[in-house]
C-alpha cells in the first residue's frame, strides 16, 4: 500500500489513516512525557530554580503543542484552524526556549556573567512574542475551507511558502543558534579541563570532568531538533516543487519524528540528576524495603552520583 501510494502520487485513504494514527500515538508519548517534567517541577520545590525553570517552560510548550495534536477531531468546524494555529504557536514555542536555555548555558559559563535570572522576562517577551508573530503570519495566504482532517495543511505556494517562512526558517536558525553556542561553552571546558590538570588540582579536575560529562550530554540537544524536523523539512521542501507527488514513507517519518519532539525534549532536558535524585529520594522514604533492593543501583537515591547539571552554571555557583 505504500509503495502503490508513493508510486501513484497520492496518499490513499488508508495511508492517510496511518499518519493519522502515527501522529496520534507519537504525540500522545510526547504528552506524557512533557506531563511529566511539569508534574516534577511543580510537586518537587527543590527543583524551583531558574535554570529548571526554563526546562519548565520548554515541557510545558511540548505538552500544550501535544494536546492540540490529539485532542478531538480536527476536521469539525472552527477548532480545525484553532488547533492547527495552537499547535504552530507552541511548536515554535518550543524550540525557541531551547534557545534560551543554550544562551543561560553560554552567558554564565563563557561570559562568567551572573545575572541571567534578571533576563526572565525578556525571555517571555522573546519567546511568546515571536511565537505569536510567526502564528499569525502564517494565516496569511490560507484558503480558510473545510479540508477534512487535514484541513489544517496550507494549499497553494503561497501558503506553503509562508509555512515554511515561519516555522522552519526560525528552526533551523534555532538549530544553528545552539549549535553554535555548545560548541562554543564546549571548547570552554575543554581548556578549562587542560588547565585543571596542569595546575595538578585533583579536586577542579573532578569537577570539571562532571561539567565535562553533564556538558557532552546538552551537546547532543541540537541533534534533537534536527532528528525532529530533518524529515519534515525536506517532506515540505518536495511538496512545494512536486505537489501532486506524495511520498509515504517521507511523510510518516516527517509525522512521526516531529510528533515525538516533546518525549525526546523530556528525556534530554527534563530527566537531569536533579530530577532523579528528588525522584528517588520520596522512593528511599517510601518505596518497600523487600521491593526497593531489587531496583537497579543507579535508581537508589544514596548510590546515585551527584552530578553536574545547568543549576552548577547558574549563579548560585558563581558567587
Amino acid at each position: 500500500m505504500a509503495t502503490s501510494a508513493a508510486i501513484g502520487g497520492a496518499l490513499t485513504a488508508h495511508d492517510r489513516w496511518i499518519l493519522t494514527a502515527v501522529n496520534a500515538g507519537a504525540s500522545s508519548l510526547s504528552l506524557a512525557g512533557s506531563s511529566f517534567i511539569v508534574l516534577c517541577y511543580l510537586l518537587f520545590k527543590e527543583l524551583r530554580k531558574f535554570s529548571f525553570k526554563l526546562v519548565f517552560y520548554l515541557a510545558l510548550s511540548d505538552m500544550l503543542c501535544s494536546f492540540f495534536n490529539v485532542i478531538g477531531d480536527p476536521s469539525q468546524g472552527f477548532f480545525c484552524y484553532a488547533q492547527g494555529y495552537s499547535t504552530h504557536f507552541f511548536c515554535v514555542a518550543s524550540f525557541l526556549w531551547t534557545t534560551t536555555i543554550a544562551f543561560t548555558l553560554h552567558r554564565t559559563v563563557v561570559k562568567h556573567k551572573t545575572d541571567v535570572e534578571d533576563l526572565e522576562a525578556m525571555f517571555h517577551l522573546y519567546v511568546w512574542g515571536t511565537s505569536l508573530v510567526m502564528t499569525v503570519m502564517r494565516s496569511f495566504g490560507n484558503d480558510h475551507k473545510h479540508f477534512g482532517a487535514w484541513c489544517w495543511t496550507q494549499t497553494g505556494r503561497t501558503g506553503k511558502a509562508i509555512h515554511f517562512i515561519t516555522f522552519y526558517m526560525p528552526l533551523w536558525g534555532a538549530i544553528l543558534y545552539n549549535g553554535f553556542t555548545y560548541l562554543q561553552v564546549i571548547r570552554m571546558l575543554n581548556n578549562a579541563t587542560r588547565m585543571a590538570v596542569g595546575m595538578s588540582g585533583q579536586a577542579y579536575v573532578s569537577d570539571t570532568r562532571d561539567n565535562m560529562r553533564a556538558l557532552n550530554r546538552w551537546g547532543y540537544y541540537p541533534l534533537i531538533l534536527i532528528g525532529s524536523w530533518a524529515f519534515g523539512t525536506i517532506n515540505r521542501i518536495h511538496d512545494f516543487f512536486d505537489p501532486s507527488h506524495k511520498i509515504f514513507w517521507l511523510s510518516l517519518l516527517d509525522v512521526g519524528t516531529a510528533a515525538l519532539m516533546g518525549l525526546f525534549n523530556s528525556i534530554a532536558y527534563g530527566l537531569n540528576s536533579s530530577v532523579r535524585r528528588a525522584i528517588c529520594e520520596r522512593l528511599d522514604k517510601c518505596w518497600p524495603e523487600r521491593l526497593y533492593r531489587w531496583l537497579p543501583n543507579k535508581f537508589k537515591y544514596k548510590n546515585l552520583q551527584q552530578e553536574s547539571e545547568l543549576v552548577s552554571f547558574q549563579t548560585e555557583g558563581q558567587r
